[in-house]
């Protein structure tokens, strides 16, 4: 249950004040909003006055936010619970190859319970670091009813709020990658996969989301829905159109994955000529191309795709860690923010990643386009605190209720302590939060006007026993593991062949640094 929370004396960052040195202020949060912010709340409860907004109300809790900076909860706009007990076993190497290693489809079906245990424990490293909205993009392969219940009803149970957006594909993916079908043999070639495969079934994909989404609409206060056609080149022009007449009838975010990679760039000039080679093209022509719109990674875009989202309203969401760890090289965020696109920040997955940390995101975001742009200018620290705030929530079309703390908005928010070396002295709190933190300070975190971290604790599961089980459920995970990497050996000459004739191709940009 939402609590009546007053947080006193705290530094409240704003957006569209003084990032540097915010100013002090109460905050009151009613049934999971912010009721009022405004300096001396506190002590007129303590004379007995009348507090408006409490309407007789009595405050349930006060948290001495004195020498402390609450800030927005951070929008991790792209992730996926899927792998999350794979963290730390891989290497840096290329999305292609970490895709066979790592996704589900290389897997056999998982159990309910490491279902269960790995989405409350990437939940639990998100609020950790005061990511307090998660947009995952879950692949439950093979497809499973049930298995969607016990990750949606893990994220209800440890109250996080969730974007959730099942991702799904008509195509097979060792068709989505470039020659693949032409260098692996075909006795081979049943040892392919993709981010996601094709659902087995009666029902088509959009009748299986959409059954899904009625079934659960409403049904967790702080769960929404998205769709999450994997990537366009993976899905048929039809799916792509029904599932944009589905968005648009019920005002629901698209998440998609676009030009991650140059294999993934390189298909579309070889497939989709009908379109010049561009998925975003594609994308436009199918109806997905507008403000409900979220494309993760863009790492590959080219200037003329850059206008056409800026043009369009849709959103991008970079994810910088990830993208470095799978080789796909530095997306152009200079151009971006420079054309007015509006960006979003994600983790990824925890394999490709390994960690869920917007404060890692953050200052990759500020700092990469020094890379390829050295003339100064945006994004700044206060761009990137924006990008992990503001611009998700717009994506997942909560840009009027998360990502500020306003009043009437979602008391969604953490307090980080200022009593650390990262903040001492406080010349910048904005700078620091991005080039000095990495998530040691947040202390509090509060979703939906519930504290869920206290005293850097989680309050709502038994976190010592999720280790426990996590670590348990493991063991069997490596077995597995280590039978996809053994049929990973013998694919790899072959994967690297098709690797290298992606690289000696021409895709009309360039996303590495030097040669």
């Amino acid at each position: 249950m939402s609590e009546t929370l007053l947080i006193a004396g705290g530094q409240v960052y704003d957006h569209d004040g003084d990032v540097h040195h915010p100013a002090i202020a109460d905050i009151l949060c009613i049934d999971g909003k912010f009721a009022a912010v405004r300096s001396g709340i506190g002590e007129a409860i303590k004379r007995g006055e009348a507090v408006p907004e409490l309407k007789g109300r009595q405050v349930s809790r006060t948290i001495d936010a004195k020498g402390k900076l609450i800030i927005p909860g951070f929008v991790n706009a792209h992730y996926h619970s899927h792998d999350v007990l794979l963290k730390g076993c891989f290497e840096t190497i290329p999305l292609e190859l970490w895709v066979m290693s790592a996704l589900p489809p290389a897997f056999p079906k998982r159990s309910k319970g490491e279902m269960r245990a790995r989405t409350l424990l990437g939940a639990v490293e998100c609020l950790r670091s005061g990511i307090t909205t998660v947009q995952d993009l879950a692949t439950v392969f093979p497809y499973d009813e049930e298995h969607v219940d016990t990750v949606l009803q893990a994220y209800d149970d440890v109250g996080i709020r969730c974007v959730f957006a099942l991702q799904i594909a008509d195509i097979p993916g060792a068709k989505s990658i470039p020659f693949w079908e032409e260098v692996v043999p075909e006795a081979m070639r049943r040892g392919l996969s993709g981010a996601v495969e094709p659902f087995k079934g009666s029902k088509s994909l959009t009748d299986t989301v959409r059954g899904l989404y009625d079934r659960y609409k409403g049904k967790h206060r702080r769960i929404s829905w998205g769709l999450g056609p994997s990537s366009p080149e993976r899905c048929s022009e039809s799916l792509l159109r029904e599932l944009a007449d589905f968005s648009k009838a019920e005002n629901l975010p698209v998440y998609t994955h676009v030009y991650e990679s140059k294999a993934m760039t390189l298909i579309a000039r070889q497939t989709h000529t009908q379109d010049q080679g561009s998925l975003v093209r594609y994308l436009e022509r199918c109806g997905l191309l507008n403000e409900r719109m979220s494309m993760a990674h863009s790492v590959w875009m080219v200037p003329d795709e850059i206008k056409m989202i800026a043009d369009r309203g849709a959103n991008v969401v970079l994810n910088p860690v990830g993208n470095l760890k799978t080789r796909s090289g530095i997306a152009p965020i200079r151009e971006y923010m420079d054309a007015g696109v509006h960006v979003g920040l994600g983790c990824d997955n925890c394999s490709c990643s390994d960690c869920q940390n917007m404060f890692q995101s953050m200052k990759m975001f500020a700092s990469l386009a020094a890379v390829t742009d050295p003339e100064p200018g945006p994004p700044t620290a206060a761009d990137a605190m924006a990008a992990a705030t503001k611009a998700g929530a717009r994506g997942a079309q909560m840009g009027d209720m998360l990502g500020e703390i306003k009043v009437d908005f979602a008391a969604d928010f953490s307090i980080v302590d200022l009593n650390d070396p990262s903040f001492v002295p406080l010349n910048s709190a904005v700078r620091q939060l991005v080039f000095t933190e990495a998530g040691r300070s947040v202390e509090t975190v509060v979703v939906d006007g519930r504290v869920v971290v206290d005293n850097r604790k989680i309050v709502s599961i038994d976190e010592a026993a999720l280790y426990a089980e996590a670590a348990e459920l493991s063991k069997g995970l490596m077995k597995d593991l280590e039978g996809v990497q053994a049929r990973l050996k013998d694919l790899l000459p072959y994967l690297l062949q098709a690797h290298r004739k992606t690289w000696a191709e021409d895709v009309g940009t360039h996303r590495y640094v030097g040669r």
